[in-house]
């Protein structure tokens, strides 16, 4: 019967073509606005290292001012102090961990005819690869020793090694970084996560790193991050070192925990680490530390904040003005065809066969109506990269999940907007129209 079901519904369509596409348009044009945003937030919001998201975590010590209250994750600091990340560094529980923070300079290659260009880079310890499971082009990682000792070493992403060396092996090569030589020991793929969730302090969408640089260049350099830097009390700060042995938070720590055991056992290691430092007149509030992983780090930073939030009721309201007009134009049609259902009650159709068949066709409305809401909805994401809006250029995409949701939620939106019609519809006296006749 529901093939038959549709067979009518599309027949009732055609009959009324400019009815039709009034009520597939009313689905259409809230389904696509709706679905603009939605897909924005949905982009916006999803986890980009889900598939790790059971063994990473990102730590957090409670470090902070004790007059003020800490009693949840996202009232600690987002980062680490200098000391404390080398203090972490040297547990071997872990299966991978990474501090790291954003830094940048020139980089240029010499004797070439590419101009210097400044270059966005991470300064971080050589397990960042393969925690965050980041393929390599050509060579690796640099050694152990560069996290601790000023080595210069580094690792180029495929659109710098594109950049300065055309794409070629530059495993060996030189390269001049903010003046001074370094070895490149590895190039990576592109890697792009988005939102960012390894570094939500310096912009959710930003370009991801194109230089990466060992921890251990500190001292030599005399780094200072690129991105924020908080403190809590007035510390003379005269020279660099004092500024390494400083409260300041300014380090990015994460973690690669594979069992439970691993994850007690970290915790059992924090523990008795705050504790040392409470002894040395450090860590002034109650002992606390946080261990999130990358969900709840997203939730924590409020990638999605509430005025993206409000954006997405908004559209859903747009979406029910949509939906009132469709009724409205459903009902109108479906009761111009009530001497049609008055014979077929008459002649031995159930209310339960009248109500199903005009149900079937306020779902092949919004069927139509869900594909040409796809349409709009990548006009709009379209229109929002043609306007180079930030960061919403990187997120102005559709996958092929909100594709069948915007499916979905047109049929739910034209069954719901059926269900009246239709049932008027059901409610038809036979003998009205057989007098008629």
């Amino acid at each position: 019967m529901f093939g038959y079901y549709v067979s009518l519904a599309l027949r009732s369509l055609r009959r009324t073509p400019v009815l039709s596409a009034l009520m597939v348009a009313a689905i259409a044009v809230g389904v696509g606005a709706a679905m603009t945003t939605l897909t924005l937030n949905y982009m916006m919001s999803r986890n980009a290292l889900a598939e790790k998201d059971a063994v990473l975590y990102a730590v957090q010590l409670d470090s902070w001012n004790p007059h003020e209250a800490a009693d949840n994750p996202s009232e600690m600091p987002w980062q680490l102090t200098y000391q404390d990340a080398i203090n972490l560094l040297r547990s071997d529980i872990p299966t991978n961990q990474v501090a790291m923070h954003r830094w940048g300079g020139p980089i240029a290659v010499e004797d070439s005819e590419v101009r210097p260009f400044t270059a966005d880079s991470r300064v971080t310890s050589r397990d960042f690869f393969a925690l965050f499971d980041i393929p390599f082009i050509y060579g690796g990682t640099w050694s152990a020793d560069a996290d601790s000792s000023p080595i210069q070493q580094l690792v180029l992403s495929r659109k710098t090694n594109d950049k300065l060396f055309g794409g070629e092996n530059s495993v060996g090569r030189t390269v001049n970084f903010n003046g001074m030589p370094f070895t490149v020991v590895g190039v990576i793929e592109h890697w792009q996560p988005s939102p960012k969730v390894h570094d939500l302090n310096n912009g959710h969408f930003n370009e991801s790193a194109e230089v990466f640089l060992p921890f251990g260049l500190h001292r030599t350099f005399e780094i200072y991050p690129w991105g924020n830097t908080n403190g809590w009390k007035s510390e003379e700060i005269n020279s660099y070192e004092d500024r390494l042995n400083s409260d300041m938070v300014w380090i990015q720590y994460w973690v690669q925990l594979d069992t439970p055991a691993q994850v007690e056992a970290y915790g059992d290691f924090l523990t008795g680490y705050i504790r040392e430092q409470k002894a040395q007149g450090r860590f002034p509030r109650p002992l606390k530390f946080g261990l999130s992983n990358p969900s709840e780090w997203l939730v924590l930073n409020e990638v999605v904040d509430g005025d993206d939030r409000m954006l997405n009721w908004l559209s859903l309201a747009f979406l029910l003005v949509c939906l009132v007009n469709a009724v409205a134009l459903l009902l109108a049609k479906f009761l111009r065809k009530a001497p049609e259902a008055g014979v077929r009650r008459a002649l031995g159709a159930s209310r339960n066969a009248v109500f199903s068949q005009h149900l079937v066709e306020s779902a092949c409305v919004g069927l139509l109506g869900g594909l040409a809401g796809i349409v709009m909805t990548l006009a709009g994401l379209a229109l929002i990269r043609q306007l180079q809006m930030g960061y919403m250029d990187r997120v102005a995409s559709m996958d092929w999940a909100m594709m069948l949701a915007a499916i979905g939620l047109a049929l739910l939106s034209s069954l719901l907007a059926g269900l009246y019609p239709a049932w008027r519809i059901s409610r038809t006296n036979p003998s009205i129209y057989l007098k008629t006749q």
